[in-house]
């Protein structure tokens, strides 16, 4: 019984992607103690890639769109991690676009203590964080709602980048390869990161080790767009060389990287 229902939880998991502890417990008939020892088993033999509340493909499957609420918790540590390096790009007094996700959240609340700056973003989340921070010029594109992530998309919101010369782009990714560039798992966003990376002098991707080696079904921008690309030091050092000078992997507190490069690239 039990192999059938890793079966089956493997083939859900590869089918949707993210899946939830409590939904797969309800569907399936069994207790969330259950299904979390069922996926602590899947995630030990390799096949899926536990996160908080649930779990996920291993990394090198195709990405697949998450809940912001799923991902805001998964690898938070690399994520600050990735933020704060970030943060030390923006100079006083300059201006930034930040796409939506949860790793350019972290970078919004490392700058919540700068001043001077005009942050620009299609991010509801973010925006409101901003927003009761205070001590920034906020600007907040309009446009469509995509509920499940907090996502401004759409004409409106296209439009209202058009106009805007910033410093700096600060870009999320669903995934990362060298040869391909960088990926979303749906459409809908790709002119978006375009448009924002048009606005700007600079750009910078954020994006933890997990994305990279990872397929999506559109491509938004190749490397060479980024004047800097941050990930954690997780990334192995066979992947590293392709991406150049411009990669930066910092180092996470409590983490090992995964070779004995040197954290910084």
């Amino acid at each position: 019984m039990a192999e059938k229902r890793r079966r089956e939880i493997r083939g859900r998991i590869e089918l949707s992607g993210y899946v939830e502890a409590r939904q797969l417990a309800a569907e399936l008939g069994v207790d969330v103690s259950t299904i979390r020892r069922d996926l602590d088993v899947l995630s030990r033999a390799g096949v899926v890639q536990r996160t908080h509340g649930g779990a996920l493909p291993m990394a090198g499957a195709e990405a697949l769109d998450v809940p912001y609420e799923a991902k805001k918790l998964d690898r938070l540590a690399e994520k600050r991690a990735i933020a704060r390096h970030a943060a030390t790009l923006v100079g006083d007094g300059e201006s930034l676009v930040l796409d939506s996700g949860s790793t350019t959240y972290a970078l919004a609340e490392e700058l919540r203590s700068r001043r001077d700056l005009t942050i620009v973003t299609n991010d509801l989340r973010i925006a409101h964080f901003i927003a009761a921070s205070g001590g920034v010029r906020l600007l907040v594109t309009g446009g469509q709602l995509i509920d499940s992530v907090f996502t401004l998309v759409g004409p409106q919101a296209l439009g209202s980048l058009t106009a805007l010369h910033v410093d700096w782009a600060f870009l999320a990714a669903d995934a990362v390869d060298s040869a391909t560039g960088v990926m979303n798992v749906n459409t809908v966003e790709v002119e978006i990161k375009q448009a924002m990376l048009a606005t700007a002098r600079r750009a910078a991707l954020l994006a933890d080790s997990s994305k990279f080696d990872r397929r999506a079904v559109a491509t938004v921008v190749g490397i060479d767009r980024f004047d800097a690309i941050v990930t954690d030091a997780g990334l192995p050092a066979r992947e590293r060389k392709a991406f150049g000078d411009r990669l930066v992997c910092v180092p996470v507190a409590g983490r090992r990287a995964t070779s004995s490069a040197s954290s910084e690239s």
